[in-house]
């Protein structure tokens, strides 16, 4: 409790026992005016009978009058003896208790435990009901900042149910710390309970690999010594083309063959640091063609088997290079490709993409978590390459499962891709944004919703050319939804110009930014920002909501596990400890630390703690 607040808290206390102090001196001077009442009656009573006496002594009025006062005196008489039942005195106790040593006074009162129901469950308890005006179509997220209504919200459900937006994705802004990723969880938990598939291709963190395990998903490790994607493997949809057959499954096929040359030639670039050629592309692609004519039905292809075949140079891929039956010429065409992909398999990229895939996506699992965040933060090629392969491989998967479904042999299922972190992959390499960009307008017809999540729109300004910039700007306009958490009042400022914010939401967004005043003294003390946000859909007013977690997402999404103490380390070094002083006990004065004696010098070798 801050000081203004103790004081604030000390004033209603005395107020209060001024108030009980002018309650019992109204209550005595109450019972004196009844003492004052009793005692004039009990007089005026004995004036009554004295007078009715010598009225009696005189005779001139008559016996029955004389009686009838006498009477009346005496029944006034005996009232006013008769003691009035005095008012119990009452005890009154501050609602803070009382101030002072041993007093009971508490600084803070809990706020009584809320409850939220339906009308048709709670009915007798709040048979009130009205209309908030607040979305209630979607996933749960919080209560209005204001009214306390439910807001209820998520890109595909407000696209296909409410259409509210007319693209289904979500752009989220916010500084560090104040519960974006939080937020994106709740959605995908809710999300995955309605039968829609959350894929997170590449967490960088990782934030969503401890809820898709709970979901029953599919996690999946990308790194170093972890795990590799073979980027020749057409995986679901190679799969998916031979289950379907005919003319539509070599559509199929052919898309995949053209998945698998993008995906090598985006390694190539980054490798490079610039695009490839076009005749290398046209090499790659006879090369590619070459071998999966002449390789046995079930076998991967993999990154060495294009080298070998370079190597060779079949007639095939000789045609491609104009070599005219020179091998000079043709060394010349091939010789870049041949070195960039050594480059790949020996270079910065190691064997992550050498081998064939560690672990498939199964196209039927609940949730899937490609994990890349065992990748070091200065390896940006690395994770570049890994990003760019999940997302290869995680929409080709999309894509196999909208084929199945458009013929018939699986049901339709929709999708919700995360983001986080986006000025990691953003800068990571330039074939990321044209990946994302595409994305973002194509996501109505892939049926699959998005969210990225960054901290302010500067990222953007980062990249590395003005076609990638001028590309990231435009992830804002296209969004279906923007949410804002806590951000400084320029960059609100600089948001609005592009989604169309008030005054007044500039100034409420910009003070949740603001950190814990220094007086705040307490474990739990969190930022006033944390788990605030605007929600903004077009021209619409904001909607200002609290996300208030529950201990199941607490546990499953931690961002500061780093900063947790690890209790069992702790636990297993006191237990080290405590065995070195019971062997020291045991070893006598001369095995403690810096004791003389003999075993001084052992003990102390022995001795870590």
């Amino acid at each position: 409790m801050s000081r203004r607040e103790q004081k604030q808290a000390e004033r209603a206390d005395r107020l209060a026992e001024e108030e009980q102090a002018l309650t019992v001196l109204a209550g005595g001077r109450s019972q004196r005016n009844d003492r004052r009442d009793e005692t004039s009656g009990r007089g005026k009573a004995r004036k009554g009978a004295s007078d009715g006496r010598l009225d009696g002594r005189d005779g001139t009025p008559d016996r029955a009058a004389g009686t009838g006062t006498t009477s009346g005196a005496g029944r006034t008489g005996g009232a006013g003896r008769e003691k009035a039942p005095s008012k119990p005195k009452e005890l009154f106790v501050p609602h803070r208790g009382w101030y002072g040593v041993g007093g009971g006074r508490v600084g803070y009162m809990d706020p009584p435990t809320m409850w939220r129901a339906t009308t048709v469950q709670a009915c007798g308890m709040w048979p009130f009901a009205a209309g908030s005006g607040s979305p209630m179509t979607g996933v749960p997220l919080g209560q209005h900042l204001f009214t306390g209504a439910t807001v209820c919200g998520d890109p595909l459900n407000w696209f296909t149910r409410a259409r509210y937006i007319s693209n289904p994705s979500l752009f989220m802004l916010g500084m560090p710390g104040l519960g974006k990723s939080t937020l994106i969880n709740r959605m995908l938990i809710g999300l995955a309970a309605t039968g829609v598939v959350p894929l997170v291709l590449g967490d960088l963190k990782p934030d969503y690999a401890d809820t898709v395990r709970a979901l029953g998903g599919q996690v999946i490790s990308i790194g170093r010594g972890r795990g590799g994607i073979n980027v020749l493997d057409p995986g679901a949809m190679g799969e998916a083309a031979a289950k379907i057959g005919g003319e539509a499954g070599e559509v199929l096929k052919a898309e995949a063959h053209g998945r698998v040359l993008n995906m090598v030639a985006a390694l190539i670039t980054i490798v490079r640091g610039r695009p490839m050629d076009d005749h290398e592309q046209s090499v790659l692609s006879a090369v590619l063609h070459h071998l999966r004519e002449r390789t046995v039905e079930g076998r991967a292809l993999l990154l060495p088997d294009v080298l070998r075949v370079l190597a060779e140079g079949p007639p095939r891929v000789r045609a491609v290079t104009l070599d005219r039956g020179d091998d000079a010429r043709y060394r010349d065409a091939v010789d870049p490709l041949h070195r960039s992909l050594l480059g790949i398999l020996d270079g910065p990229l190691g064997d992550t993409f050498a081998s064939e895939t560690s672990t498939r996506i199964d196209p039927n699992a609940p949730a899937v978590c490609i994990d890349i965040s065992g990748i070091g933060e200065a390896d940006t090629q690395l994770t570049a390459a890994a990003m760019l392969a999940a997302w290869s491989d995680g929409l080709g998967t999309v894509a196999a499962s909208h084929a199945l479904a458009d013929a018939g042999l699986a049901p339709r299922r929709w999708f919700f891709t995360v983001l986080d972190e986006l000025w990691r992959p953003l800068r990571a390499a330039s074939g990321i944004v044209d990946r994302i960009d595409a994305l973002t307008r194509l996501n109505r017809s892939l049926g699959l919703g998005d969210a990225k999540i960054t901290h302010t729109l500067k990222d953007a300004e980062a990249l590395g050319t003005d076609a990638d910039r001028a590309k990231a700007r435009g992830f804002v306009e296209r969004a279906g939804m923007v949410v804002c958490a806590g951000l400084p009042k320029t960059e609100m400022e600089d948001l609005g110009k592009v989604v169309g914010l008030s005054r007044r939401e500039i100034e409420l967004v910009s003070s949740w930014s603001s950190p814990p005043g220094w007086g705040v003294n307490g474990d739990n003390e969190e930022p006033p920002g944390r788990g605030r946000f605007l929600i903004k859909v077009g021209g619409r007013p904001g909607i200002p909501i609290k996300v208030a977690i529950t201990d199941a997402e607490r546990r499953l999404h931690n961002t500061n596990t780093r900063w947790t103490p690890n209790e069992d380390a702790v636990e297993q070094a006191a237990a080290r400890a405590a065995a070195q002083v019971a062997r020291a006990a045991r070893e006598g004065v001369h095995g403690l630390p810096g004791a003389g004696g003999p075993g001084a010098g052992a003990a102390a070798g022995r001795w870590t703690a």
